[in-house]
Order: structure tokens, then C-alpha cells, then sequence
């Protein structure tokens, strides 16, 4: 379908402002610019907001955990945890960008949501972000009792680059100690070293760039990676080679997206290895729509549509404190 008209005048705002040049664009001057840029809607209100750091094999990193006002007023509710990884191309954003999302997912999905604040590129290259994503999931699932939490199953989630993240902690997992319930994956980075048809169809005008695509995966894999290394699963999981026993999934693409094809291909992989799969391409929006509340309907609907998915992958039917 034809854009959105509410992502068309968001686009023509952006046209108006100065094109980056990804030649000489450093990592914390695209933050500077990002951090100068308007905020955006702060999502649903929710009973409780905690940081806390989470212990690494790499050192500690922030994280930050939403509690939701239970359905019914029960305080003595105990909701099962999703895990959730904030986009930003392995780069930029962090746990106050994307509160948000985490706010309307958690109150929606009547979930306690942990936002990890995983390290950043190029300070740290690829796995770093990885290795600090399945450290944070093994540690919530060791650790429920001290995030007062459900024992037991949990969900991953994440958009974009956190998408990518989350995918990847689905597969490495799922045959470990953790049990991964679902995983929801909102327009997610799922193949770094190919780039497919939608990064010339929907790679320029939309938002999110075909070249800016590259300079986030450079950024993230630095001068010395080669095409096996952006290939390897860790960093690709639509490269797997078996995807049999991954958490059942709802990916959310936009149709506007230069990723919607490699989020796509996902969702058919996922399918086609019997894992029970959701895929929604969203029409007329572009990448990180999701989290254009205030700015975009679309975005409020989406997040509905992710909460339902996450409710009921998870059976939200809160156990009680004794």
C-alpha cells in the first residue's frame, strides 16, 4: 500500500534536515545528533521502574525493569519476565530511548520487562553485544526469585538491532538451561553479510538507509571482519543451519523498511523448521516505527499487537506470593 501519511510527514521533517555523510560520521557524533532530536511519547504508565546492573563474564552492565499495574490491583502477583534488547544498528540508543516500548509492552503483556543496557559499538565489537545479551538472559533465568519474577519460562524480545539480539539468544539457548517461551522481534537485524532485494527497493527515502545499514554493521564488526565473520550465525541468524527447538516467534516487519525482506525470510525459515510463527508485515511504516509514539498510530497498534502476542505466548495468569 501506498506510505502512511502520518510516516510521510514525518519523512518530509527529516528531508529538511542535513544529510549525514557516512564517510566521516564517527559513532558518538551520530549519538550527539540522536540525543538533540526530540523524545517522543513515554508510553503507558506503569506500576514501578528499577535500574539495576547485571553481573557479566565482561563486567557489570545496566539494565532496567518495568512492573506493570496488574490486571485486578494484586500486588502479590508474580508475572512472568521478558528480557528486552533496544535497537540503535549496535551503536546508539540505550535504556532511555526505548522506555517507551518497554512501558506499553510490559503493562500491555502484564509482563515484568528487564531492558538491558548491552555494550556498544565501536567501543566494543561484535560478540560483545551478543556475549552480553545471553549473559543477561542466563542471569534473569537464574535470578527470578530476585527479580520477583514467575520461575520458568521467560521471553526475549527486541527491535532492530535488539531484534537481532534476541534471535540469537532464541537459537544459542534453546537447547541450554533457559527456557525461552517466545521471542518477538520487531522489524529485527537478522543477516549481516547479504544484503537482500528490499535494500534497493525501500534503501533510500525511508527513514532508515541502505548506506546507513553499512555503516552500522561496520561500525559494529570494525576494519579486520571479514564476510565469515558477518556470517556467522551469532551475528546472522537467518544463517543457522538448523532452527528445529526455537521459541515460537511474532516478527513484526514494515513494508517501507530496507530489512523487511531479511525479517521476511526469517519468519518462513522459522515456519518451514515447524516452529509456530507469527510474521506481520506492517503496512505503509517504516523501520522504528514502533517507537514513534505520539508521532505515528501505528506505532500504539503495533505495541498492542506485540503485548497480545507476548500475553499469550506466556499465559499471563499471575501465580501468587504465599
Amino acid at each position: 500500500m501506498a506510505l502512511d501519511p502520518q510516516a510521510q510527514a514525518l519523512l518530509a521533517a527529516f528531508a529538511d534536515m542535513p544529510a549525514l555523510d557516512f564517510t566521516q560520521l564517527t559513532a558518538p557524533a551520530y549519538r550527539a545528533i540522536l540525543a538533540a532530536g526530540g523524545g517522543f511519547a513515554p508510553g503507558d504508565p506503569v506500576a514501578a521502574e528499577e535500574d539495576l546492573l547485571i553481573p557479566t563474564a565482561n563486567g557489570s552492565i545496566a539494565a532496567r525493569v518495568y512492573r506493570p499495574v496488574v490486571d485486578g490491583g494484586d500486588s502479590n502477583a508474580l508475572l512472568p519476565l521478558t528480557v528486552f534488547f533496544h535497537g540503535g544498528g549496535f551503536v546508539s540508543c540505550g535504556l532511555d530511548t526505548h522506555a517507551n516500548m518497554c512501558r506499553c509492552l510490559s503493562q500491555r503483556a502484564q509482563t515484568v520487562v528487564l531492558s538491558v543496557d548491552y555494550r556498544l559499538a565501536p567501543e566494543a565489537h561484535f560478540p560483545a553485544a551478543v556475549h552480553d545479551a545471553l549473559d543477561a538472559v542466563r542471569w534473569a533465568a537464574a535470578n527470578s526469585a530476585d527479580l520477583r519474577v514467575r520461575p520458568g519460562p521467560l521471553a526475549v524480545a527486541g527491535d532492530s538491532a535488539g531484534g537481532n539480539l534476541a534471535a540469537v539468544a532464541a537459537q544459542r539457548l534453546r537447547h541450554g538451561d533457559v527456557t525461552i517461551a517466545h521471542q518477538l522481534l520487531l522489524y529485527p537485524v537478522v543477516d549481516c553479510a547479504t544484503e537482500h532485494p528490499s535494500y534497493e527497493s525501500k534503501g533510500d527515502g525511508y527513514f532508515l538507509s541502505a548506506d546507513q545499514m553499512r555503516w552500522f554493521k561496520d561500525q559494529y564488526f570494525g576494519p579486520a571482519a571479514d564476510h565469515a565473520q558477518r556470517a556467522d550465525p551469532l551475528a546472522s541468524p537467518l544463517a543457522a543451519g538448523d532452527l528445529r527447538g526455537v521459541a515460537s516467534a511474532t516478527i513484526i516487519s514494515a513494508e517501507y523498511d530496507p530489512l523487511h525482506d531479511e525479517a521476511e525470510h526469517y519468519a518462513a525459515r522459522l515456519a518451514h523448521a515447524g516452529v509456530l510463527t507469527t510474521h506481520v508485515r506492517w503496512p505503509g511504516q517504516i523501520h522504528g516505527f514502533a517507537s514513534l509514539l505520539g508521532v505515528l498510530d501505528a506505532a500504539d497498534h503495533a505495541l498492542t499487537t506485540a503485548a497480545h502476542a507476548l500475553r499469550h505466548a506466556l499465559h499471563v495468569e499471575p501465580f501468587r506470593l504465599r
